[in-house]
């Protein structure tokens, strides 16, 4: 059962200069347990797409159904509580989403009090210990403040605050981007732990492709607002279709010629992401692709959908559509 649905959502934002096409139509599922990762640069709207589904923006059109409860018109603070304890987030930078005033006994007391109603002070001391100790935080923090913490930390810190209410499905804005490597990795194997122990569905927003591999069973990658690869983990590296996508992949960097060699064919980043205020026509990677034909260039290409042993896998691109006709043409 798809605990996330959305079709056709579009978000865009009045600016003076315009129209800032923000998400532009995007449709994918996320199902119970799983972890679908939003790829892309800044400015291809994954982020936007995580604050329509959190309820910091409503939809400008189309359909965001949690459990098939249509939530993408209903800000968070008109959100019932029981909608807003099974959706979550743990932002990019702790530093900023703690209170800096807190300890962090009272930034998790907080969250326990307003979604664990009728809890008494001993039994939700108890609660939190075992949430802390679940995420491998020693409780000897407690009484400290953010700045006596450490990255890695703060964190986890953000993210047993999360996870307090029990939530079913949880965003995660860059969760790691501002960690340093053992830090990540700290970060990294909680979240997994958690899932496997309580089958938490993960909407994860990032540009870090290690923990895309790491995390994700899914992905879907965005450009400008669009998503023009959706794919299983395993496919989206292993097979990476749009010219996009393997310029992403491209970029990873490598120490040894081994490593070099799991690439997929080289493709360098040319030039920058446009503005999504005055996308380009046709298909909006068409600029700064090396592969792009005239149809490119007026015409938005259909979504493919490409034979996978993983279920799933599709492109906008009209390499694929082309190819696609020139085997009916054969046959």
């Amino acid at each position: 059962m798809s605990i996330l649905k959305v079709e056709d959502l579009k978000k865009y934002f009045i600016v003076p200069q315009g129209v800032v096409r923000a998400v532009d139509g995007i449709d994918f599922s996320l199902e119970e347990g799983e972890t679908l990762a939003l790829v892309g640069e800044s400015g291809s709207g994954k982020t936007t797409t995580a604050h329509v589904v959190m309820g910091f923006y409503t939809a400008t059109s189309g359909s965001v159904k949690y459990r098939d409860i249509e939530i993408g018109y209903t800000p968070i603070e008109k959100r019932p509580l029981e909608l807003r304890k099974e959706i979550q987030i743990v932002f990019q930078d702790p530093a900023t989403s703690l209170n800096p005033k807190k300890n962090v006994k009272d930034i998790i007391d907080t969250a326990i009090k307003i979604h664990r109603k009728g809890l008494s002070s001993v039994e939700r001391l108890k609660f939190m210990l075992s949430l802390l100790e679940h995420i491998g935080l020693s409780e000897d923090l407690l009484f400290k403040k953010p700045h006596e913490l450490g990255g890695g930390e703060k964190q986890l810190v953000a993210l047993a605050r999360a996870l307090a209410p029990g939530p079913r499905l949880l965003i995660l804005d860059e969760p790691t981007s501002a960690l340093d490597i053992s830090a990540q990795a700290r970060v990294l194997n909680a979240l997994k732990k958690i899932q496997e122990e309580r089958k938490i569905s993960y909407l994860l927003i990032t540009h870090d492709l290690g923990v895309v591999r790491n995390l994700a069973t899914y992905v879907a990658i965005m450009y400008l607002g669009k998503i023009y690869e959706y794919a299983h983990v395993d496919e989206f590296f292993n097979r990476p279709l749009h010219p996009y996508t393997q310029m992403l992949l491209s970029s990873i960097p490598t120490l040894t010629e081994e490593e070099e060699k799991l690439l997929p064919q080289r493709i360098l980043s040319r030039g920058e992401i446009p503005s999504p205020m005055n996308p380009p026509s046709g298909c909006r990677f068409h600029p700064r692709c090396p592969f792009a034909m005239d149809i490119c260039k007026k015409k938005e290409p259909p979504t493919m959908i490409i034979k996978s042993e993983h279920g799933s896998h599709t492109v906008k691109c009209w390499l694929y559509v082309n190819a696609h006709e020139r085997n009916l043409n054969k046959a």
